[in-house]
Parts: structure tokens; sequence; C-alpha cells
């Protein structure tokens, strides 16, 4: 994506002389800049399509080129952008995206457990599908908890990001996802609670703002979907350096274009953008008035998330071999009318509300762990 365009043509002097200095054709520079990437383990654009990025900045057809073309040549050079290009649009209007990040930690500890916790109705999210009831004596910082009487206590994490880059955003929610997991391990052992299944977190993303425009504005999007694509599995070196090769990766992704075969849209034309994977959920409004609200996400994810959480134990009991138990009240019967809530639609629900669920109940595999747990909890009844 070129960000700015003269219609006056002034050639860019300082990228002449320094490719003059070094007596270099632009077929030479193309050459070097390309084993530059390389070199760095950068996605290259390829030989041909850099010596025509230099051909427009030279002449000055390209005022100033993409962030991925503006990093490589400054680097290469040891010049700041600035003193190559001039201030960018970005830098001169502080331009960030606005996220509201949702974090949902469900933590699977049992009926018996949730029936010795206090509890108040949660009438602000929850209630709209499957009851969850507020927890006022799980306290994590920034966070709520909210209690489902078949065993799921979860913890819902409200934090309001404006980074610069979806690069930041997913070195960030790799590092904070270990650490609000363990906070919140540690908030239920100090209440003398076992966790008996395994603990998880998973995002929501409302955006407010993305300082973009056209393809590059969905691709955005698609990357905040499954940010995890832009951090390394073993996720070494420091901060600065796992930021650094996230910012090449979403640059060349940025200018390339992005999907994921497991994302899922479930967003309306000029009114919402909406994606849904197994990474997580990403909703960018429109227009206000008719998008759903933020308030309809949450709760679609507090039910799914409580029933995922607690199928998982059940699944995890029967990988040990073993037959699970449970309250007669929270058997297959009343696991049978979850999946009916869930999956089946309202009288009077949305189109757009009816693509939301079936977007995150799809991406998530809860219908067959439903009909696995189901299924499993009525052989257990017959014996």
């Amino acid at each position: 994506m070129d960000t700015g365009t003269s219609t006056t043509l002034v050639p860019n002097r300082a990228l002449l002389e320094l490719r003059g200095g070094r007596s270099w054709g632009r077929p030479r520079l193309a050459k070097e800049l390309h084993r530059y990437c390389a070199a760095r383990g950068w996605t290259s654009p390829g030989e041909s399509n850099i010596e025509k990025q230099i051909y427009r900045l030279e002449t000055g057809r390209v005022r100033r080129p993409d962030p991925f073309y503006a990093r490589l040549i400054a680097e290469f050079f040891e010049r700041p952008p600035i003193d190559l290009f001039g201030p960018s649009e970005t830098s001169a209007t502080g331009a960030t995206y606005r996220i509201r990040s949702h974090k949902f930690i469900p933590l699977y500890v049992g009926a018996e457990a949730m029936a010795d916790l206090g509890s108040v109705p949660a009438d602000d999210v929850a209630n709209d599908w499957l009851t969850g009831q507020r927890i006022e004596q799980l306290e994590l910082a920034g966070a709520r908890a909210f209690g489902w009487p078949f065993g799921v206590v979860m913890f819902h994490l409200v934090e309001d990001l404006e980074p610069d880059s979806v690069a930041w955003l997913a070195v960030w929610r790799r590092r904070t996802y270990d650490e609000n997991m363990t906070h919140a391990l540690q908030v239920v052992a100090d209440h003398g609670f076992s966790v008996l299944g395994d603990p998880y977190v998973l995002s929501t993303y409302w955006v407010e703002e993305v300082p973009l425009g056209g393809p590059a504005l969905d691709s955005a999007l698609r990357l905040l979907c499954v940010p995890r694509v832009l951090v390394g599995r073993q996720g070494t070196g420091t901060p600065a350096e796992k930021l650094a090769r996230a910012s090449v990766v979403e640059q060349a992704f940025l200018r390339d274009g992005f999907d994921h075969p497991d994302i899922q849209d479930f967003g309306v034309q000029a009114i919402a953008t909406g994606y849904a994977s197994w990474s997580g959920v990403v909703y960018r409004p429109h227009a206000a008035e008719q998008c759903l609200s933020e308030r309809e996400l949450i709760a679609c994810e507090l039910s799914v998330q409580a029933t995922w959480a607690y199928t998982d134990y059940l699944r995890k009991v029967v990988e040990s071999g073993q037959d699970p138990e449970v309250p007669a009240e929270y058997g297959w019967r009343y696991l049978r009318g979850v999946r009916s809530r869930l999956t089946t639609e309202r009288p009077q629900e949305s189109a757009q509300h009816r693509a939301m669920r079936e977007a995150i109940i799809n991406t998530s595999g809860l219908l067959r762990r439903l009909d696995q747990a189901i299924d499993t909890l009525r052989d257990s009844d017959r014996r």
C-alpha cells in the first residue's frame, strides 16, 4: 500500500545520492535489499518488485512507501525513515487502533464448589443467554467474576487498548495470557477450590478505530482474529525482538493481503465487519445504530465459553477412562436443553445476531463437544 503519491514529481535526492554513492544501478540495489530481507528472515517482495518501488520512490512518483519498504530501506542505509521520506501521515496524526479487549477465563470447579459461592443476578450481561451469576467474593484486578451452577467460574477482563499495530497486540496477548491465567487460578485456589478442567483464555476485540483503509483494513481485522500467526511458536527473544519480527510479518500481510481458513465472516456490508475463529472474535461497527451491540456479543461469548468449559471437563474425564459424575440436574437432559438454547433460532432473533451466534459456535467446535457430552452422560445413566 502506497501512502502518498505526488502530483508534481519531485525526485527523492536522498535516495539517489545514497545509491549513487555506491555506484549501483537500481537492479543492484534491488538485489542487495532482497538479500537483506533473506538475512533477517523477512518475507521479500522479490527483486523485480523492489526495483519497481525504488524507481517510484527515486522519481517522486511515490513520496512515502508503506511501512515495510520504509523500514527495509531505512535500516539498509542506516538512516531514519524521516530523513529519507519525511514525516509519515500516521506519525503526524498519531493514528492508532482503538480496541476494547474482552478476555474470558473460564475455570471448571464443579457444581458443589459453585453452591458454596454466593452470587447475585448479572442483569447487565449474561442473562439473555444461559443464566450467569455475578460472584462478588472472587476478585481479580480489572475483571468481574461470573458463575454457572453446573460448575464454571469465569473471569471477564476488559482492557482498553490503543496499539499502533496488530503486531503489538499479538505480542502483548501472548505475554498477558499466561499472567492472567496464573492470577485467575490463584484467586480460585485462595478460596479453597480446585480447578478440575484445563484452563484457557479467549479474547473478543471490539474495534472502534483502525488507522487503515481499503484492503489493508480488512486484512488487519482478520489478523486481529488470529493474531498468533504474527508470533513464532517458540516465542524466544526480548519483547522488542518479538515485536520487530511480528511487525515484519504484519507488514507483509497488510501489503499482500491476509486470510485464514479458520476465519468465519459474520459481518454485514456497510454495517459492521465481524470475524470469528478458534482463536477469538473481532467486531468492527460501521453503523452504530444498525450493528450488533457490544452487550450482545459479550453475552454470547459468556454463554458459549461457560458451556465449552463444562463439556471440556467431561471430555477430560472420558479420556482418562472414567465415567463422569455430575449432579442429575446438570446431566444429559440439561445439556440437551443447552444445545437447543445455543443453536436454535428465536422467533424474533435478527439475522445479524443469528450469524454471530452460528459463527462463534461453529468456530469453537462446541456443537461436537455438546453431542459427545450428551451421549456420554446418557450412557452413564443407563448403567
